[in-house]
């Protein structure tokens, strides 16, 4: 039996990026219609001109004021430093040293990651992150966890053991060890339901070149896995992997020669690059995941987005919580335009909004089946209340620009502003 749901609402999405096409790329329908049918989007457009053609006994729930979305997409975020967000530290290593570690020897504790991960998807789901790309820890107890949590829900996600033979105490695993335990998941994770897998350097200093080259064999073995990690976040970590790798080129190329860069391959941070790697990147198809708040927070640097548009380099938004500040993915690219105006190239609330949603997908792959409302893709998607705080109300009180809205939304919401997110076309979470 076939499940058909309507919406009526306002109605916002992005069919490319506006950089490129224009502000038409984003579809904009104050007025608009939403079809669902069995978890897909089976029609979106103007209510006037779509809502005669319903068939008399399709439900129909009116939003009014709302605002209709493609769900978030998330492309960097820690699940096991859910608990040590907002730490005081000094700079990256230090951080991690002090606040990280700690907090990631708990999760070889099946209770306690299991605990977590219903905490940490229910945070994602709040903030109205539909999809992402996650960190677990080395410990393979932290993967099951989520995985097994996500797949109840029937979420998008995409996720995988930290690989770190080089870790310190409590956080190390062997190179058989992490072939093993990574082969494993893959196999009983990997396509079930929603989800999806990615080997997980967690960056060049953690893993003996040993362990690379076996993140590298399982990667091209398995056509079907992603490959995330970490690449020139800080300038201090750049020197080290560039004493312990002399031969490389640059700290892209010590991934390269394990066979790690890849059109399936996603890079977190990418503040401090050469030319060349950029270069590669773009031929390749590998993405970044742009992570403003954290490089921010922890005092990186500022990521150069036209210096990456100018090489052709696709990345969308990771929160990167813990050293991020926030789940919220809206206010990621409120961040995001901060650092634009540092960097004196402005980015465009509009291209901020289409790096949430379909940049974020096309930076994992996923556009044919999220990150817009284009016919068939799947139902994940997210209702914005524009007065769901008394200063949003009063800032868009009678303001009708979809772009002047959005970067009132990124810039003064957070959580309050999703009042629903919905799942496959069922509703996941609903603000009280």
């Amino acid at each position: 039996m076939s499940d058909v749901r309507a919406y009526r609402a306002g109605l916002v999405h992005c069919l490319d990026d506006p950089r490129s096409a224009g502000p038409d790329a984003c579809v904009h329908h104050p007025d608009g219609l939403l079809l669902i049918e069995n978890g897909h989007v089976a029609a979106c457009g103007d209510w006037n001109a779509l809502s005669p053609t319903l068939a008399a006994d399709v439900p129909v729930e009116h939003l009014p004021g709302q605002i209709l979305t493609p769900g978030f997409v998330d492309a960097h975020v820690h699940f096991p430093q859910l608990d040590m967000i907002a730490s005081f530290s000094g700079q990256l290593l230090d951080w991690l040293e002090s606040h990280t570690f700690p907090a990631e020897r708990a999760f070889a504790d099946r209770a306690h990651a299991d605990d977590a991960a219903r905490a940490f998807l229910d945070e994602l789901l709040r903030n109205g992150t539909t999809t992402a790309m996650v960190f677990g820890s080395v410990h393979r107890t932290s993967v099951d966890a989520l995985f097994e949590a996500a797949l109840a829900r029937d979420m998008r996600l995409i996720a995988g053991k930290a690989l770190m033979d080089r870790g310190p105490d409590g956080l190390r695993d062997s190179v058989d060890q992490g072939r093993d335990e990574t082969e494993a998941l893959i196999a009983d994770w990997s396509r079930h339901g929603r989800l999806g897998y990615a080997v997980t350097p967690r960056y060049a200093l953690s893993s003996s070149p040993e362990q690379l080259t076996a993140a590298g064999e399982i990667l091209a073995r398995h056509d079907h896995v992603w490959m995330q990690t970490h690449l020139a976040e800080n300038p201090r970590e750049v020197a080290l992997v560039a004493e312990a790798f002399p031969d490389a080129r640059d700290y892209l190329d010590v991934y390269d020669r394990f066979g790690l860069v890849t059109d399936r391959s996603v890079f977190a941070h990418c503040v401090h690059m050469t030319d060349r790697a950029l270069h590669r990147m773009a031929g390749c198809g590998a993405a970044i995941a742009h992570c403003p708040t954290s490089n921010l927070f922890l005092g990186s640097g500022l990521f150069d987005l036209a210096r990456a548009d100018a090489h052709g380099v696709s990345f969308g938004l990771g929160t990167d919580v813990g050293a991020g500040v926030s789940f919220s993915v809206l206010r990621t690219a409120a961040a995001a335009c901060d650092v634009a105006q540092m960097k004196a190239s402005p980015l465009n609330p509009l291209r901020a909004f289409y790096l949430a949603t379909l940049g974020g997908a096309r930076a994992l792959g996923l556009a044919d089946r999220i990150g817009s409302f284009q016919t068939g893709r799947e139902a994940d998607f997210v209702a914005l209340d524009p007065a769901a705080t008394p200063l949003l109300a009063r800032r868009l009180r009678g303001v009708t620009d979809i772009a002047e809205i959005l970067f009132a939304l990124m810039v003064l919401g957070d959580d309050r502003v999703i009042s629903r997110t919905w799942l496959a076309g069922a509703v996941a979470h609903r603000r009280n």
